[in-house]
């Protein structure tokens, strides 16, 4: 799949990643009959790490597919270092993922248009979604008339065979919460299925669902190699500097599709940047771009695991035995507990009266287990993971040194205001009343994580500054918006402001983290990227009216 550097070469669109919209404009943009060159230091995809959904807690923790990245210590978090890992691999972290399925709320991106981001309301991003998707609710209902049939990513739902499931969407409706068919529809409140990218049991990445058809068109080329900087002439990008002082030059335009971690790096050690950070790494200033690397966001969230008075929960299965017979089973048959990353009921809600969408989401699993694969002691149990969505903390991605090979200082500033412990303790309690409820009666033992004595806001500030964990959705960190917004980076083209034939089309252009995971979104802006690069008219936009709480002014729930 990837061809090594031997010589100069040249294609009209230079893309770097083959990340989640890296993967979906090589395969737009090739379709319309342009040559593409995807520069991917990352390795092949090939094996079943990756490609079994269940065995997600593999490849993120694996050197080979991660690049392997940690924020600065979080001052408001214990001074923690807090993983943040980033595919390093053929689909980037669409391959190491939790293939967790949500496009956001549609208030989300109505304020990405109010925010300077003009064209990118959700009426304008609805058709991307549509043509992007093959969806199959697996006969577990949903909303057919906002989903797309025939695109490239193929989205499902887990069989949620598992009673908790069930009784986790049941107590959310005893504690008074809506019920939805489909968080991607109408509806993205209340409790239901959990999406996800999986393929007749398959991890369904983009590498799978985009960059594979790409190559067989014969006008795709994958190139190993490390980026290691953007060469810009009078002003105009023609191609992009990779390790051994090679060129890859682009006749039309390169675009920077590395991750919200490394395309600000990419700018700035090509010298599109803050000035005065640029200057202190002796590098040239071609761009003064002030934006370029700051309003990081994230989602972070906690484990809320309950011991279970029943041995339904997966922990049966976690012993050598038994993990043998599955991951037979699933490279036999693709079947069974190895094909869904076992995410299979959700829920999004509102922390409190006056909150006009949601603000908090739920992923519930039926083992309490921790993201490196650590099961809890307890033994049988489940967990529901929450945290807020919309954070109003910011932090920053700058340069270590002007090294290309140094990673660089990842700063989130996570938890630097009153509200986002005001946010995390409602989470907490509004969880505890959810796991109360008559649906759970007959599963619940008792409270594992935070602990039944763990009330007071004292006590639940100080768990969650020692447990919460990021959700690795870092964006924003290029932030598209208007040409005269001094802190904006790419105008709602994708174009880098101040340069020309430069682009940056991933989550770093997000002017504000959406609701959920953010896998999707970054798909759907590489598939309307290529679009704006075609310079071809934008799908026309949609008319559905998205579902709000009719009270929320005054209700929670």
């Amino acid at each position: 799949m990837q061809r090594d550097l031997g010589r100069v070469m040249q294609a009209e669109y230079v893309i770097v990643g083959a990340g989640s919209a890296g993967c979906a404009m090589a395969y737009r943009l090739s379709q319309a009959g342009h040559s593409v060159i995807v520069i991917e230091f990352g390795g092949t995809d090939a094996g079943p790490f990756i490609q079994m959904p269940a065995a997600l807690s593999y490849p993120m923790n694996m050197k080979r597919y991660d690049w392997g990245y940690s924020s600065e210590p979080e001052p408001h978090l214990n001074n923690r270092r807090l993983a943040c890992p980033r595919g390093k691999v053929i689909g980037g972290s669409s391959s190491i993922n939790g293939m967790v399925y949500v496009r956001g709320h549609a208030k989300d991106f109505d304020h990405w248009a109010e925010s300077g981001a003009d064209g990118w309301s959700y009426s304008d991003v609805l058709p991307y979604y549509k043509r992007m998707e093959s969806w199959d609710s697996g006969g577990h209902g949903g909303d057919p008339d906002w989903r797309g049939k025939d695109g490239p990513l193929h989205v499902t739902r887990g069989p949620r065979d598992n009673p908790l499931f069930k009784a986790f969407v049941e107590a959310g409706k005893q504690a008074g919460y809506h019920t939805t068919g489909d968080y991607n529809g109408a509806q993205q409140e209340g409790f239901g299925p959990m999406e996800q990218t999986v393929h007749k049991g398959r991890r369904w990445s983009a590498a799978n669902a985009y960059l594979r058809p790409a190559l067989k068109n014969g006008k795709c080329t994958v190139v190993s190699a490390l980026a290691e900087k953007v060469v810009i002439k009078d002003g105009r990008a023609t191609g992009v500097q990779v390790s051994g002082g090679d060129v890859i030059e682009a006749t039309r335009e390169v675009i920077l599709a590395a991750s919200s971690i490394n395309s600000p790096k990419l700018l700035m050690l090509s010298g599109i940047g803050p000035a005065k950070h640029l200057a202190a790494h002796s590098i040239e200033v071609i761009a003064d771009r002030a934006g370029v690397g700051q309003n990081l966001q994230d989602h972070l969230e906690l484990y809320i695991q309950m011991a279970a008075s029943q041995p339904i929960t997966l922990y049966k299965h976690w012993n050598l035995f038994s993990k043998a017979l599955i991951g037979a089973q699933w490279l036999f048959t693709k079947t069974g507990l190895g094909a869904s990353n076992q995410f299979e009921s959700a829920a999004f809600v509102r922390s409190k009266a006056g909150v006009e969408y949601p603000d908090i989401q739920y992923h519930f699993l039926p083992i309490a287990v921790r993201y490196d694969g650590q099961a809890s002691a307890e033994g049988h149990g489940f967990q529901a993971h929450v945290g807020p969505m919309r954070s109003p903390s910011r932090g920053a991605v700058t340069l270590r040194s002007n090294d290309p090979n140094d990673a660089p200082k990842i700063a989130f500033n996570y938890m630097s205001t009153p509200q986002d412990w005001e946010d995390f303790r409602t989470c907490i309690r509004l969880t505890r009343e959810v796991f109360a409820q008559k649906a759970f009666a007959p599963f619940v033992k008792h409270e594992i994580q935070p602990g039944a004595d763990v009330q007071s806001d004292a006590e639940l500030d100080a768990f969650i500054a020692e447990h919460a964990e990021s959700a690795y959705h870092p964006c924003g960190t290029c932030k598209m918006g208007r040409v005269d917004d001094p802190m904006a980076v790419v105008d709602p083209e994708c174009r880098v402001i101040g340069v020309e034939g430069l682009r940056v089309a991933d989550s770093s252009i997000f002017p504000r983290i959406t609701n959920g995971n953010l896998n999707g979104p970054s798909i759907m802006v590489g598939e309307k990227a290529a679009d704006h690069i075609l310079g071809v008219d934008m799908l026309p936009k949609s008319n559905e009216r998205p579902w709000l709480h009719p009270d929320w002014e005054h209700q929670q729930r």
